[in-house]
C-alpha cells in the first residue's frame, strides 16, 4: 500500500527533513535498538536537542508554539513521527515528561498544573511515573501505595513501594498512582499525586538490567507530604487519568515500533547477505514473512491514528503493541539464527555488529512486558475487542 499526500503535507514533510539535516546532532542519527550498559544519565546533547525541537515548533507539532508545536493536522503529525522514525532520531531520550505526564496534566489538571506543561515537553522538568508496583506491574488496578489525606484539606501522606520506574534515579517530579479508598473496588479507589522527588522520606534504588544499565529503579515511601494542591484530577478519578495517560503513550508509540522492526527486517537482508544465508530458501521465507507481517501492521496503525486522531478510541494500537514486541523478539532471534554459531558473540573480531543481534534479543523480552505485558494485551483484546468471555 502506498498512501498519497497532498501538496501540503509533502511541503510539510520538506521543511520537516531540512531542520533535522541542520540541527540534529550526529548523536541523535546512531540509531541503535537499545541502549547499551553503563551508568543512566541524559546526555548534554540529548538535553540540548529537545530544547531546539521545542524553540522551533518541532517537539510536538500538533500543539500551539507555547507548547513546543506549530498547531500541525493530524495528517502532519503522523508523517512528522513516521519521518523521525525511519531516521531513527529520537526526540527525547526521557518520554515520561513530554508523552505522559505534560499529556494528562494539560487534560486533568488545574491552572497551576497546566503550567508544568511547557518546561516538561521541552526537557526542562525531567518526571518519572510511579505506576508499577511489585504486585501490580501490567494489572495497575491492583496497586496497594497508599494516601491517607491529613483532614479535609490537609496534605496526603503516601505510604508504599513503585519498581520499573525509569528516570526516577534524575527526576524532579512523580506522576504517581495511589490508593486513596481502600474500601472501593480497585479501579474506582485510585487517584493520582505530584510528589516532587526531594520530599523526605523517598528512597531511590537503582536496578540494574541484563545490559548492565541502569536507567529504572525502584522507589520507596515512606509517610512523605504531599499537599493537597498536588492531586491531580478528583479524588479517586485516578482511574480515568490512567487510561487517557496510557491513551497519549500508545497513540503514537505504534509508528516508532512498527518503524523498528521495518529496520531490522532490512538488516536482516543485509546480514544474511553478510553470513552467506541470501539463498537459503528458509531463511528468504521467514524474512519475507516478516516482511508482508510489518506492511499489514502499518496499515492497521493508519487505520487506529484515523480514530485516535478524530478523538475515537484505538483497540488497533492494543494488538500494535502486542505484536511489534513479539515480532521484533523473534526477528532478533533469527538475526542470531543467521550467523550460525557467532549468534551468541559479542567480539567486534567473531560477533556480528558488535554482538548486536544477540544483545538486542535478549532486551527484547522486556518489550513483552514494558507498557502492558503480552498476556495483558491478549486479555484487553479478548475481552475488550473481540467481546470474548472472561
Amino acid at each position: 500500500m502506498k498512501l498519497e499526500w497532498s501538496a501540503e503535507d509533502e511541503a510539510f514533510r520538506a521543511e520537516l527533513i531540512a531542520f533535522l539535516d541542520e540541527h540534529a546532532p550526529a548523536e541523535a542519527k546512531v540509531g541503535r535498538d537499545f541502549t547499551e550498559g553503563g551508568g543512566f544519565e541524559i546526555p548534554k546533547w540529548a538535553r540540548e536537542w529537545q530544547a531546539t525541537l521545542f524553540d522551533h515548533g518541532w517537539m510536538i507539532p500538533g500543539y500551539p508554539p507555547e507548547l513546543g508545536g506549530r498547531n500541525a493536522t493530524p495528517t502532519q503529525t503522523l508523517i512528522y513521527m513516521e519521518e523521525l522514525a525511519r531516521q531513527r532520531i529520537p526526540r527525547s531520550l526521557h518520554f515520561p515528561g513530554y508523552a505522559i505526564a505534560a499529556p494528562s496534566l494539560l487534560e486533568f489538571g488545574d491552572d497551576e498544573q497546566k503550567a508544568l506543561a511547557p518546561a516538561s515537553i521541552r526537557g526542562d522538568l525531567v518526571w518519572c511515573i510511579g505506576m508499577s508496583e511489585p504486585n501490580a506491574g501490567s494489572d495497575l488496578a491492583s496497586l496497594t501505595t497508599r494516601a491517607v489525606q491529613d483532614g479535609a484539606d490537609g496534605p496526603f501522606i503516601v505510604n508504599g513501594q513503585k519498581v520499573w520506574t525509569s528516570y526516577s534515579m534524575i527526576a524532579e517530579k512523580c506522576f504517581c498512582y495511589v490508593r486513596t479508598d481502600p474500601s472501593a473496588s480497585k479501579h474506582t479507589g485510585i487517584s493520582v499525586l505530584i510528589i516532587d522527588m526531594d520530599t523526605p522520606g523517598i528512597e531511590v534504588r537503582p536496578l540494574r538490567h541484563l545490559t548492565g544499565a541502569e536507567d529504572f529503579a525502584e522507589v520507596f515511601f515512606t509517610d512523605v507530604e504531599v499537599p493537597a494542591k498536588h492531586l491531580v484530577g478528583g479524588l479517586n478519578d485516578g482511574w480515568r487519568i490512567t487510561m487517557g495517560s496510557l491513551a497519549h503513550e500508545r497513540g503514537g508509540l505504534w509508528i516508532q515500533s512498527v518503524a523498528m522492526v521495518q529496520q531490522t527486517v532490512d538488516d536482516l537482508c543485509s546480514l544474511a547477505r553478510r553470513c552467506g544465508r541470501a539463498d537459503d530458501a528458509g531463511v528468504r521465507r521467514r524474512i519475507a514473512e516478516a516482511y508482508e507481517e510489518v506492511a499489514s501492521l502499518r496499515a492497521l496503525g493508519y487505520k487506529g491514528f484515523a480514530s485516535f486522531a478524530q478523538g475515537s478510541s484505538a483497540p488497533e494500537h492494543s494488538y500494535l503493541k502486542l505484536a511489534t514486541s513479539e515480532l521484533g523478539k523473534s526477528l532478533y532471534e533469527l538475526g542470531m539464527q543467521i550467523q550460525g554459531p557467532y549468534g551468541a558473540v559479542a567480539d567486534p573480531q567473531r560477533g556480528a555488529e558488535n554482538g548486536r543481534w544477540a544483545h538486542s534479543f535478549f532486551v527484547s523480552f522486556a518489550n513483552t512486558i514494558a507498557g502492558g505485558s503480552s498476556e495483558i494485551q491478549r486479555n484487553i483484546i479478548a475481552t475488550r475487542i473481540l467481546g470474548l468471555p472472561r
